[in-house]
């Protein structure tokens, strides 16, 4: 793996986010589309845990977001940004907060 210096890691905006609705890509069997509050902002994000989460498990749940990654459009739907999660061969893990902290809280 490459490494990167500290200048390369700021590039990327890390952000809290709040999911307030989730809904199913209908044909996609790994697709959720997610509606993430940033306070400043709500943004549309097109996820591949849908064999992990149902969407009713996620709403409310705070989520780490890339802010500033360049929208693409996947399956139709434009993804506005990235939810942050850990994998290995048998489950995914959202990244959140460990404490109640505001949508929009920056990570760094």
């Amino acid at each position: 793996m490459d490494e990167i210096d500290i200048t390369d890691f700021r590039k990327a905006s890390l952000r809290v986010g709040k999911i307030i609705d989730a809904q199913e890509i209908e044909g996609s069997e790994k697709l959720l589309k997610l509606t993430v509050d940033l306070k400043s902002s709500k943004r549309q994000v097109i996820a591949g845990i849908k064999q992990f989460y149902k969407p009713s498990d996620l709403i409310g749940k705070k989520v780490i977001v890339v802010f500033n990654l360049k929208p693409k459009n996947i399956m139709g739907y434009e993804s506005q940004g990235m939810i942050l999660a850990a994998s290995n061969e048998n489950q995914i893990s959202l990244l959140t907060p460990d404490k109640d902290i505001e949508e929009g809280s920056e990570i760094f």
